[in-house]
């Protein structure tokens, strides 16, 4: 599992802002990746070369969040809590949105932006 962006599961617990996504190796990879959806009010996971994510965070940039952003490999892909494994998939809330059509079916709808204001994400 490799965090891009702001968020690194991996850095040292000596760091004020880290030390509640310091990974503890005895977690499972389920275990792991439910932890950090609890953390952030919008996350995204994806794998190594896709190009849906960086849609989807261009998305939630021009609104003005910036979702943590977890990388993936193929064997932690099946750990995300879905029933039909995708990536990228965003979570809001703790909730799964789903991939990139559902994230901008959501945009498009007007539900979106009140969904990341629920959650604390964005203020308007």
């Amino acid at each position: 599992m490799q965090a891009i962006e702001e968020v690194s599961p991996t850095m040292s617990s000596n760091n004020s802002s880290s030390s509640s996504l310091s990974m503890d190796l005895d977690d499972s990879t389920e275990t792991r990746i439910q932890r950090l959806i609890s953390e952030h009010p919008v996350i995204i996971f994806t794998r190594s070369s896709c190009c849906m994510c960086h849609v989807m965070k261009k998305l939630l940039a021009t609104i003005g969040v910036h979702p943590a952003v977890i990388e993936l490999d193929d064997n932690e892909i099946v750990a995300l809590p879905l029933p039909n494994v995708v990536a990228p998939a965003a979570f809001i809330g703790g909730t799964c949105i789903g991939g990139l059509e559902s994230l901008v079916a959501l945009h498009v709808s007007g539900h979106l932006i009140p969904k990341l204001v629920q959650v604390g994400a964005l203020w308007v």
